[in-house]
């Protein structure tokens, strides 16, 4: 049995060379992300990972209150699709275990964000078809929600190719607006889905235009 209002928020965060430009900025972002949920009620876990051409565990699910904020140190290329295969599978097995030894245990929601600013180029191990088969496979079957934020790509028609729903893939522009834009507009997001029963409402067309700075 999950524990109601513990939502699990799972991060998996670019931090190829590209990201330089808007390190700070994605920085801030992340941290207001975590301060927002934080505030809400219940108790929202948090478990962050980073990859370029390598993968990193940043820190496993703790509340967001602990969560002492984003030190991003962008670095060589993007490995998106190996990096999002591990990232699922990791926190599937993970959760899966935790069940098996305490049935009492685990949270009642889980969200998975993938944020990067640009196209996959340096995996050798998952393939497009692995990773969508495995990001459908826990949507439909497990209840997962899947939120991807690109800049410099069309985050709608790649997420799509990797398993996730158009309404909850956000094209964003890779500058100090865009970010903070984007970053607020994924923590309105998780708000929603926290307290909505069932699907949240995902990104709107006012959403998108905001994100890529095209707002009237």
């Amino acid at each position: 049995m999950a524990n109601p209002g513990t939502p699990l928020i799972a991060v998996l965060l670019d931090r190829s060379g590209s990201m330089a430009t808007i390190k700070k900025d994605m920085e801030a972002g992340f941290a207001a992300l975590i301060a927002k949920q934080a505030e809400l009620p219940g108790t929202a876990l948090v478990t962050l990972s980073q990859f370029d051409t390598h993968y990193e565990d940043v820190f496993p699910p703790i509340p967001a209150s602990e969560v002492t904020g984003l030190n991003l140190q962008p670095r060589g290329l993007t490995a998106l699709l190996d990096a999002l295969g591990r990232f699922v599978t990791e926190i599937r097995d993970e959760l899966h275990r935790a069940e098996t030894m305490h049935a009492d245990t685990g949270p009642d929601k889980v969200i998975v964000v993938v944020i990067t600013d640009g196209h996959e180029n340096a995996s050798n191990t998952w393939t497009v078809e692995g990773v969508r088969d495995l990001v459908s496979g826990q949507q439909d079957n497990h209840g997962w929600e899947f939120v991807f934020l690109g800049a410099n790509l069309d985050a709608v028609e790649v997420g799509r190719d990797l398993g996730f729903h158009a309404d909850r893939s956000l094209t964003y522009s890779a500058d100090p607006d865009g970010v903070e834009d984007a970053m607020e507009l994924l923590s309105d997001y998780v708000e929603r889905s926290r307290s909505t029963p069932g699907s949240p409402t995902g990104f709107s067309a006012d959403d998108r235009r905001r994100a890529i700075g095209e707002q009237d």
